[in-house]
This record gives structure tokens, sequence and C-alpha cells, in this order.
């Protein structure tokens, strides 16, 4: 690894005491909430507990090694518990001072993915199976409603558009980002028909191979795709019956490379592509290279809403500094060290804006801060990406 520059190795020891600072500041009595408590925070319900943000944030705090942290991610995650749906079904947000769950308008199905990948890296993390025993009847819910979601002959969650963290972006059927979730979560329960799930994960998401499926119904999905669409060495963003992502959904084939949904090699190919993209620049990570323009067919009417989600904006080709995390230890995975380490001082710059403001957000080209600012799970996922490459600490991802 190259020689550390003090400058850098300061930003990097003030980014991660802010951030243990901000978690701690973000946490209530019932766990950690999505954004620092102000007056636009609470209008917009970012002052509440998010089953994927709270579920994404007690990653880093359980590694931080800090009781009060560690307490407050239990607590968020027996908050979600307590509000689940009597289907199974983990709430989008919660606001526990009214008592009250959103599922979101056209449903909300990460949260429940998250929920149980967060109580199961709790207790594989801490060597505490307690949690999972406690919620155990939660548990077989929680899969029993997603199993509810999965296509009974390809084995893959169907979903709505808009239903899951890019909830204003058109992406419905076949989901690439929440299919990476859902495999992860079968190897983790040991929940059945996992290497089917791969499979058609395989032939659905990236149908440009000469391999045919078996599934007829499969081969009809991947004939549009292949008959109009351009072969790409990444993951397909979404496949529906006749139309699809061309988008590439940064964030998502970053999980699939993560989890194991790549092979070594592939991936380190897959990341130099995304380097030589561009993704990590002006700072990680843009979740979008291909933002879906008003012209587009894909394009929907709620994607302007608030003016959020124009090309190179929020979900649609914005810079989300938390998904830094997850590139960092993709990097760090492969071997890329010494990137790693250049792109976790990246990361903490990108916090650092505003004076410490931890925004939501940035812009893709320009890179100015927007959206929410006090964002818990910037800070919970720069403490796990700090710990995994600094510390060398073994993360519970399998």
């Amino acid at each position: 690894m190259r020689s550390v520059n003090h400058a850098d190795q300061e930003i990097l020891i003030e980014c991660y005491n802010r951030s243990l600072a901000l978690l701690k500041k973000n946490s209530g009595p019932m766990g950690i909430n999505a954004a620092s408590k102000s007056k636009k925070a609470e209008g917009r319900y970012y002052a509440s507990i998010f089953g994927r943000d709270a579920a994404i944030c007690s990653l880093g705090m359980i590694v931080s090694g800090d009781r009060e942290l560690i307490t407050s991610a239990k607590k968020s995650l027996l908050t979600l518990a307590k509000f689940q749906a009597p289907n199974g079904q983990i709430p989008k947000f919660v606001q526990p001072e009214k008592n009250e769950a959103d599922f979101w308008y056209a449903g909300c199905i990460d949260a429940t993915l998250w929920w149980l990948i967060a109580i199961d890296f709790y207790a594989r993390f801490l060597g505490d199976s307690s949690i999972r025993t406690r919620l155990n009847k939660k548990i077989e819910k929680a899969l029993y409603w997603l199993h509810c979601q999965e296509h009974q002959n390809l084995f893959l969650l169907i979903q709505n558009e808009a239903s899951d963290w890019a909830d204003i972006m058109p992406r419905s059927g076949f989901v690439l980002y929440s299919n990476v979730l859902w495999y992860h979560v079968k190897k983790i329960y040991d929940v059945p028909n996992i290497k089917k799930t791969r499979y058609y994960f395989k032939h659905i998401f990236a149908p440009f191979t000469r391999s045919i499926p078996n599934s007829r119904r499969a081969r009809i999905l991947t004939h549009y795709v292949k008959k109009e669409a351009s072969p790409t060495d990444f993951y397909l963003s979404f496949v529906n019956l006749s139309f699809w992502g061309p988008d590439l959904d940064v964030f998502a084939n970053i999980l699939s490379m993560l989890f194991g949904l790549s092979s070594i090699s592939a991936s380190s190919r897959k990341v130099q592509d995304l380097i030589k993209l561009k993704i990590n620049k002006p700072c990680p990570v843009k979740v979008v290279h291909h933002p879906i323009r008003q012209n587009s067919p894909l394009w929907r009417n709620y994607m302007s809403r608030h003016k959020q989600n124009f090309p190179y904006q929020y979900h649609n080709g914005g810079i989300w500094p938390f998904v830094a995390g997850f590139w960092i230890m993709l990097l760090h995975k492969l071997k890329k060290h010494v990137l790693a380490r250049e792109e976790l001082e990246r990361y903490a710059r990108a916090c650092s804006v505003n004076n410490w403001e931890f925004n939501e957000w940035l812009h893709g080209k320009s890179g100015k801060p927007m959206g929410m600012a006090g964002q818990s799970w910037n800070a919970a996922m720069f403490i796990l990406a700090y710990h995994c490459l600094l510390d060398n600490v073994e993360i519970p991802m399998p």
C-alpha cells in the first residue's frame, strides 16, 4: 500500500469520529433515524426509522464496537419487528411516537430483505444468536412473505416499479437489486431452491451468453432483450416481459459481486470497466451510469417529483456516499487495496462537504451536495468500510 499522507490519515480519523457522533445524535429510544431531525426532515419523514436504512446502518454500528451504537442497532431491528405486518412484511418506515408504519405507494420489498440480512449479521458478528431466537417466528413470517413474491418456476422475486430503495425509478418485474439481496438471504437462511435462483438469475439478468435457459418463460423474457439490446458484461437493472433496464444499476452490480454472483476474475474485469466509466468520479459512487432521460419510454412523471430524479440526480445517476462503503468493501475483497484506500479518503471528503453535513446524495456530474443532511447510513457505511479496509475486520457476508 502507498505511503499514507498525514492529511489523508487525519480526515479518515475525523470522519470516523464524526460518524460515531452523528449516529449517536440520530439514535432515539426506539432505534436509528434515517437522518438528523429538522423541520425539513420531519416534513419528509426522514426523522423516522426506515427499514432498509436502519438495517444497513446496523451493519456499521455493530462493527464499530461501540456499546451505545450496538444497542441502538438492536433496538432498530426490534422496532421494525414490532411493526411487522400480519403477512410478514417489514415496513418502509416506522414512526414509533405515532405508533404508525408506512409501506409505500407500490409497496417496499427490500426493507424485509435488509432486515433479515441485518439480523443474521448481528448474530454472527457478535456471536450472539439470541436475537435470531427471539425473532424466530417473525423471521419465518418475513421469509414466507418473500416466498409469496417469488416466481414459482423461475425462483426470483417479482415486484412493481418504484418499490425498492430506488423508489422513484421504473424498474419492475424481475429487478436486479432485489434479487441480489434475495440470493444473499437464501444463502444465510438456507432457503430452498437457491441453486435454481442462481441459475435463473444468471440467465435473466445476463442474457447475452450462448447458454439457453431450460424454461420456456425465461427464453421468451430473454428473447426480447437479445433481439433489441446491446450486449453488456454487466447485469441488466431489471427484466420485464418485453422491456428491460439499460440504465446500468451500478449499486446492484456492486452488490452482486460482493455477494458472490460473479466470480473473482469476472468481478475484477467488471470493476476495471466501472472505473473506466468513471462511476467513482467526481467522488464515489454514481448509482446509475446511463441515466433515464425524459425522452425515454422508461421515463415516468413521478420521476420529476420534488424535481429530484432528473439525469445525474437522486436515484437516476446521483452520487450516494453510503454506496461507496459497499464499493470499498468490494475493492478490498478483490485485493485492490491501494484504490480502496484512495476511495475511503474520497468518501470521507464527500461526507465533509458543508462542514460535515453528511449529505444524502451529490450531483453525478458536478458533485454538488444535495438531498437531506445528516444521513445516518453515510456515517454507518463509512465505519463499516473503515474497519473492513484498515483493520482487516472479517465482515460476515458470505
